[in-house]
């Protein structure tokens, strides 16, 4: 079984004196990258699409989960400035399923420290671009093993 850890597509640039980029949206761009992965991730058998609650990471995976036909669920322990232990503990609750897990470039980095920490082969090269996604493979309830893709940006406008 597969999870898919996919760090939100492009939405700009980040904001700290804004009191509101926590609503920030994707760019043109990053609708393109969303495309991408669902395209890429549609027919993987994904059975749960799971995001955190901030608005480019949920329109990141909505393309997805709109055509797989589920219901994009929020979870806290995705949202950028979380605690990377909440997020993997939902990974592990997950491995044994085929899940698209969305969350932050604060996140991420730390989750891929800690599957490797714990004895998780981390394969290949590393990355945190936005719309990339680490594949990771679980064994009978274990993350076994995490390999990263970038997802390319597609010349043409997307509808939404």
């Amino acid at each position: 079984m597969t999870l898919y850890l996919v760090r939100h597509a492009d939405a700009g640039s980040r904001n700290p004196y804004s009191p509101v980029d926590h609503l920030r949206e994707l760019s043109e761009d990053g609708w393109r990258q969303a495309a991408r992965i669902a395209e890429r991730l549609g027919d993987a058998g994904v059975t749960r699409v799971l995001s955190s609650p901030y608005p480019r990471c949920r329109q990141t995976v909505e393309p997805l989960a709109n055509r797989i036909g589920v219901a994009v669920e929020s979870h806290d322990a995705l949202a950028e400035g979380a605690d990377e232990r909440a997020a993997l503990a939902l990974m592990h609750t997950l491995a044994g399923t085929e899940a698209v897990l969305c969350s932050h470039g604060d996140i991420i980095p730390g989750v891929i420290r800690l599957l490797e920490l714990t004895g998780t082969a981390i394969n290949g090269r590393r990355g945190n671009a936005k719309g990339s996604v680490w594949t990771i493979a679980s064994d009978g309830g274990r993350l076994v093993a995490a390999a990263y893709a970038k997802t390319p940006r597609k010349p043409h406008s997307v509808a939404r």
